[in-house]
């Protein structure tokens, strides 16, 4: 069975005490190591404005995981989430080769800066 490498990003409800947020966190990582899956990195981001009200909340507690696991893994993660009254959405990638490379120097603190060329002709054309 190959693994393949994920991020997912999910959103709880913001109407929780601090520690069932960690309950949660502890209770999705557990899924993914009990089920083969290895963790790379999880990234509590905590409580958040959201874009558009979703279960009549503006706002929820993010997390961000990165993991190697199974296709299988992932239907029964999603699975867990899609019937967890706490958690409102979820969102899950699969890496392809070219977003493993930008991961790989993500972790490096490696990521090369994008220029944007307007904003260099502005920056010049303000010393007039």
């Amino acid at each position: 069975m190959s693994k393949n490498y994920y991020e997912q990003t999910y959103i709880i409800s913001p109407v929780l005490e601090d520690d069932e947020y960690k309950e949660i966190v502890e209770k999705y990582k557990s899924l993914i190591a009990e089920n083969g899956g290895e963790i790379d990195e999880v990234d509590e981001w905590g409580i958040r404005q959201t874009e558009h009200e979703m279960d009549g909340k503006s706002s929820g507690y993010y997390v961000n995981s990165y993991f190697e696991a199974s296709g299988e893994l992932i239907e029964k993660l999603e699975r867990a989430q899609r019937i967890d009254d706490h958690v409102m959405r979820f969102l899950t990638l699969k890496y392809d080769a070219k977003m493993l490379r930008h991961r790989e120097l993500q972790k490096k603190n490696a990521v090369p800066q994008i220029i944007d060329q307007d904003d260099d002709e502005e920056d010049d054309n303000d010393d007039e």
